[in-house]
């Protein structure tokens, strides 16, 4: 059974900082692209940052120079380091994982790319 938990939201003052986790099991996670997504309600998930599986990084274009994503293949982790966090990065941040095999079916903050997604964790920032 595949398992996304994600951890570390919370509530922070403009120009602080979080660092968010996913830990991931029930799935060969190397063979994986693992990325954060976002949503406030009333508007659409969006893509943050992706990590693939061969290495390749990717950020939103709110979120470059800001955020840091990681992940570590023997820990079957996923991190994202958000520092400067600005109101507008309020959402639940969400993990994702989708397989290797559709790295070329779209870009990769393609929402049905994704098959397993952990259960969101909320990121509250006040001005």
């Amino acid at each position: 059974q595949v398992h996304l938990m994600e951890s570390g939201g919370g509530s922070v003052q403009a120009g602080g900082s979080l660092r968010l986790s996913c830990t991931v099991s029930g799935l060969l996670f190397e063979y994986y692209d693992m990325t954060w997504f976002r949503q406030v309600p009333g508007k659409a998930r969006e893509g943050v940052s992706c990590f693939t599986h061969s290495g390749t990084i990717y950020y939103a274009e709110s979120v470059e120079g800001r955020f840091t994503i990681s992940r570590d293949n023997a820990k079957h982790t996923l991190e994202l380091q958000m520092t400067n966090l600005k109101p507008e990065d309020t959402a639940i941040y969400y993990c994702a994982a989708a397989n290797k095999v559709y790295e070329t079916s779209g870009s990769w903050s393609s929402l049905p790319k994704y098959h397993y997604w952990g259960q969101g964790t909320q990121v509250t920032v006040s001005s």
